[in-house]
């Protein structure tokens, strides 16, 4: 049998808890899923480079993902891609998510509200990846895909979720070296821990063209339970936002906000 077959990491304790073994292959598996999805198509030798995968033992596992279904290549068939079986799989998570299933109307309401870009996110790790999203009525807007992953800590929609965790769970999320995504990103981790804190007591936040350039956003953490995960943002055009567009844009996220936490105070009342 090939090594990577058998082959399982040793299992780990942590804080006095045993972690779960990770079978080799499984995990590589993954891991090109990961890579491919992030930093785009590749050949053999970039994602064996790439994952620090030997090039021999990278060979059968990118034949049996083409195979299944999880990657496909281009006309030369030396450039792999991820395949149309991760569309079926994530279709299947979109479908049975039950947040996605719960904002669906209440992104609709502010989308017909406000006539804006609207984006739903999830918090994971230190970043956010957009899980939906309803386009503006405008020709000029934001560009974003679902799937897309961003720091939480340059976007309004990570920025309301962080402010909704404790300053010591918050803390670690936000990097001491921070990577700037447009020229307006603001890079001054204590900065930028103070403007999550203020999001906290406002009860909303925003960015200013800091994750793309010429655009707003304002969000807020949807309160479907007391840890939010999940977070709702409106992304404007700097050139269409008033100083009136602006608060009118801020008071419907807040209303819907606790509209939603009212509801869920009083489910957990019963």
């Amino acid at each position: 049998m090939h090594d990577e077959e058998v082959s399982v990491d040793t299992e780990k304790t942590v804080n006095g808890s045993s972690t779960t073994a990770q079978v080799k292959s499984a995990a590589r598996v993954l891991d090109v899923l990961d890579d491919i999805a992030a930093n785009g198509p590749g050949t053999q030798l970039q994602l064996a480079k790439r994952l620090g995968i030997p090039k021999s033992s990278l060979h059968a596992l990118l034949r049996t993902m083409c195979a299944r279904g999880w990657l496909d290549t281009d006309q030369t068939g030396s450039v792999y891609r991820l395949g149309v079986h991760t569309l079926t799989v994530s279709s299947a998570y979109l479908d049975g998510d039950p947040v996605l299933s719960r904002a669906g109307s209440v992104m609709d309401e502010i989308a017909a509200a406000t006539e804006e870009t609207v984006h739903l996110g999830r918090l994971e790790g230190a970043e956010i990846i957009y899980t939906a999203k309803r386009e503006s009525k405008h020709p000029l807007r934001m560009y974003s895909a679902v799937g897309r992953r961003l720091p939480a800590y340059t976007t309004a929609l990570g920025r309301a979720m962080l402010a909704e965790l404790p300053e010591d769970v918050r803390g670690p999320l936000v990097p001491h070296e921070i990577k700037a995504l447009t020229t307006q990103t603001i890079t001054n981790r204590d900065d930028l821990l103070a403007i999550i804190d203020k999001a906290g007591q406002l009860g909303y936040a925003e960015e200013s063209e800091e994750s793309c350039l010429g655009v707003r956003c304002f969000g807020v953490a949807l309160p479907f339970s007391h840890r939010s995960v999940d977070a709702l943002s409106v992304a404007v055009p700097i050139s269409r936002l008033t100083p009136g567009r602006e608060d009118f844009i801020i008071e419907t996220l807040l209303s819907v906000k606790a509209r939603l936490t009212a509801m869920r105070d009083n489910r957990l009342a019963r």
